[in-house]
């Protein structure tokens, strides 16, 4: 058996974040991250929107990126204290990540982190609170997932927390929060959503319900992430919708190595963290090469590519298609083709690589890519991401 599980609702079009004063409460918490959302005056917004659903309204800003154990923890102890009903959480992955990690602490302030940690082993929530998720990029889709990233600064690992009970009552995907973000932001949520997408289509788990999701989610970011990059406004809008389409399916078909390398190495280097999106977009490629060759995996990437309209009959030809047009969008976008042309320190590369290939292999996504992986093969692949060198085995 097999479970497909997505938000009660799902917002989108322009202005539905005024879908707020819909919500039926008493008290609203509303988690943000840096200030981008208050800044553009959306946090003010929202939180008008809470008192016309006549909530008391408190702020929990100031969510980092990447966030920390030690912030779930305040928020969590913030709720603790207000005993919200509803938990709101507006901006990009990280006040949302958080929140949802903070939701499970502030019902069971017993629980452990460890315990959480475990795939698919959050108590059941909703005990006190319910989940409202508003995205201010166009890439993570934890608005709709049942997932949250967070980080041991301490170890320097990323946790991805996996849990249907994350998943949001609502989600609402409004893509005025968009219009103005940075361009390198764009990008690096871009590809995150490409990889989302594609990843979702070649996991073992992938099925009937996630496929249509994912090949849509492909067409839609290959079709609008060039021009949303350059501003162009209904490009945004599209790939605000892309990106939570990506989300749907791989909520549900889960992911593969390109994220367990991306989340082994976003804070594992002295010479600079590695943002999520980047980290994806430069491993995708190399990672499509190793899976490529289980003749499942080709099969449904050559799918993928000809879904698209790529060049190619044979698969090999597909596929070849396929990374040659993740390459050229990495180079449209700015984005470095390995890990040495990021900046990352060859020295520290080879010293931290045999630890960071150990914790790659038994990273929570690892288990649904469609071809095994071990440590020794795992650096091997890293080793071709930090020189450029061909995936040959």
């Amino acid at each position: 058996m097999s479970r497909f599980t997505l938000p009660r609702d799902v917002y989108h079009g322009m202005g539905c974040l005024e879908e707020l004063k819909n919500l039926k409460g008493k008290k609203a918490i509303l988690v943000v991250g840096g200030g981008s959302m208050r800044r553009q005056g959306f946090l003010d917004k929202a939180v008008d929107y809470l008192k016309d659903a006549g909530m008391e309204v408190e702020l929990f800003e100031g969510v980092e990126p990447d966030p920390s154990v030690e912030t779930v923890m305040k928020g969590a102890e913030a709720m603790r204290k207000f005993q919200p009903d509803w938990i709101v959480a507006m901006g990009g992955g990280s006040p949302i990540d958080a929140a949802k990690a903070m939701w499970a602490f502030y019902e069971y302030p017993d629980t452990t982190f460890e315990a959480l940690c475990i795939p698919f082993n959050f108590p059941e929530l909703r005990q006190k609170a319910k989940f409202c998720a508003i995205p201010s990029t166009s890439g993570t889709a934890t608005e709709v997932t049942a997932f949250s990233v967070i980080t041991n600064y301490e170890t320097g690992v990323k946790y991805p927390l996996a849990d249907f009970n994350i998943t949001p009552d609502v989600a609402i995907v409004d893509p005025e929060l968009v219009m103005g973000l940075p361009i390198k932001q764009v990008a690096y949520t871009g590809m995150d959503a490409l990889t989302h997408a594609i990843e979702a289509y070649v996991s073992t788990l992938n099925c009937p319900f996630t496929d249509p999701l994912a090949l849509q989610a492909i067409e839609m970011v290959l079709d609008y992430l060039p021009a949303s990059y350059k501003c162009d406004k209904v490009a945004r809008e599209q790939m605000h919708y892309a990106q939570c389409l990506a989300g749907m399916a791989f909520s549900n078909a889960l992911l593969g190595i390109v994220h367990s390398m991306a989340h082994k190495t976003g804070a594992a280097f002295s010479t600079g963290h590695i943002p999520h999106g980047c980290a994806n977009a430069i491993y995708l490629p190399y990672v499509i090469k190793y899976n490529a060759k289980d003749p499942i995996a080709a099969k449904r990437y050559a799918e993928i590519a000809r879904r698209m309209g790529l060049a190619g009959i044979s698969e090999k030809a597909l596929i070849n298609s396929l990374c040659e047009k993740i390459d050229e969008f990495n180079v449209k976008l700015n984005i470095p083709k390995t890990l040495k042309e990021f900046g990352i320190n060859e020295d520290e590369f080879k010293e931290k690589i045999d630890k960071i290939a150990e914790l790659a292999v038994g990273d929570a996504c690892t288990g649904s890519n469609p071809r095994t992986i071990d440590p020794e093969t795992m650096k091997k692949l890293f080793e071709c991401t930090y020189y450029g060198t061909e995936v040959d085995f």
